[in-house]
Parts: structure tokens; C-alpha cells; sequence
């Protein structure tokens, strides 16, 4: 088994969000610094709509960067 595999969680998404987006997930991280004291749904739609990113991804994001504080 991969350690790509093994990874859960809202990481599990990283791989695909740096696919399809095309910046590293340290980017999309240093993006929600300048909501940080924001709700998680309003870091969220500030991606959905600020930066053009699907919900799912978005919400992973989201819930990485507030787990991390």
C-alpha cells in the first residue's frame, strides 16, 4: 500500500487539488490567512468564489487550515 493511499481526512484531497488547480496546497493555505477570523462556510465560499475552487475541495482545505490552528 502507497502512502498516498493511507492518507484520510481533508489531506486525501491535497493530491487532486494541486492537479486540478495547479498551485501547491501551501498556496491555498496562505489564501485563507487573509480570512483566518472568518466562519469555515465563509472561508469556503471566500475560495468557491474568490479563486474558483469546487465545494469539496474548498471544504478540505477549509477543515485542514482550521485543524492545523
Amino acid at each position: 500500500m502507497t502512502n498516498e493511499s493511507s492518507v484520510k481526512g481533508p489531506a486525501s484531497y491535497f493530491p487532486s487539488i494541486e492537479k486540478t488547480y495547479g498551485k501547491p496546497v501551501a498556496h491555498w493555505l496562505q489564501a485563507l490567512e487573509t480570512v483566518k477570523d472568518k466562519k469555515h462556510m465563509e472561508q469556503v465560499a471566500f475560495l468557491k468564489d474568490q479563486h474558483r475552487i469546487g465545494h469539496g475541495h474548498a471544504n478540505a482545505l477549509v477543515a485542514f487550515y482550521r485543524a492545523q490552528a
